[in-house]
């Protein structure tokens, strides 16, 4: 194989939290003579990868510049409260931002939460990453309020996490560079995403359909050509009742002669009695 005859690999970037695993599976199913590859990239940086062309298309979360940019919304994420196993809040099956007033609630510098205003106690720094946030958390000092996802990607055992019921949500978006046409590729993958089935006529390049199995003719003599000639008296490889004239076809064999019993317009049964 030569290299131009090498498949275009598909590069996929997505943010920390999202499992593309899935879609992975679908794709090399599809499409195993194209590699995917996978990049992990911070929330803040995915989309300058996309638009520096170094991802084909990403998982990002909203909201997203349409302006070079084109998403399609997937799924929202519940928002969750992370805290030590032994919080008070841990007690309970969801809370609300006013239940927090009294925490500190760290705010990272990677959050993905749009807050209008942040619940609970302002804290006196910001942590570089929600990471950080997290080591905060597990040394007893302050909440984080989260994705459920980042919650689940942080996951420790001396930390639990509870909803969150009238917090800002995420939602989560495929996105890649708009262009005319899309990429065949992005296409491609577009569909396996919105759960197109591999014979989705608006795919790029739908599967054709296997051909219907053409039905077998029957052979000379065979079907309803042999059924004729026995109803005729021919057989498949045989003549008409050896002869046309019927010289040793209309012979009884107990020493009648005629038809099948008693010969040609014979009636069956008694014969009558005259009155």
């Amino acid at each position: 194989m030569t290299g131009s005859e090498v498949p275009h690999a598909f590069r996929l970037a997505y943010v920390p939290g999202v499992t593309p695993a899935k879609w992975v599976r679908i794709w090399n199913e599809r499409l195993p003579d194209v590699p995917l590859t996978l990049a992990q990239v911070s929330s803040a940086e995915v989309f300058g990868v996309l638009r520096a062309g170094d991802a084909d298309a990403g998982f990002v979360r909203l909201p997203v510049d349409r302006t070079d940019l084109s998403a399609i919304p997937l799924y929202t994420e519940t928002t969750v409260v992370v805290v030590p196993k032994d919080h008070a809040v841990a007690a309970a099956d969801e809370v609300t931002a006013e239940d927090l007033a009294d925490e500190v609630v760290w705010h990272p510098l990677d959050d993905t939460l749009d807050w209008e205003t942040l619940p609970g106690q302002p804290a006196i720094e910001r942590p570089a990453t929600t990471a950080d946030a997290i080591e905060l958390v597990a040394a007893g000092v302050g909440v984080l309020v989260v994705p459920q996802s980042l919650a689940r990607l942080h996951h420790r055992r001396d930390l639990t996490y509870r909803p969150v019921t009238d917090a800002p949500t995420s939602r989560v978006a495929l996105s890649w560079p708009q262009a005319e046409p899309t990429p065949d590729l992005v296409e491609e993958f577009i569909g396996i995403v919105r759960g197109r089935t591999v014979n989705s006529t608006r795919g790029r390049r739908p599967t054709p359909a296997e051909p219907k199995a053409k039905r077998k003719r029957p052979e000379a003599g065979a079907g309803k050509g042999g059924a004729a000639g026995a109803r005729h008296g021919t057989g498949a490889g045989g003549g008409a009742g050896r002869s046309a004239s019927g010289k040793s076809a209309g012979k009884n064999p107990r020493g009648g002669s005629g038809g099948a019993k008693g010969g040609s317009g014979a009636r069956s049964g008694k014969p009558r009695r005259r009155p």
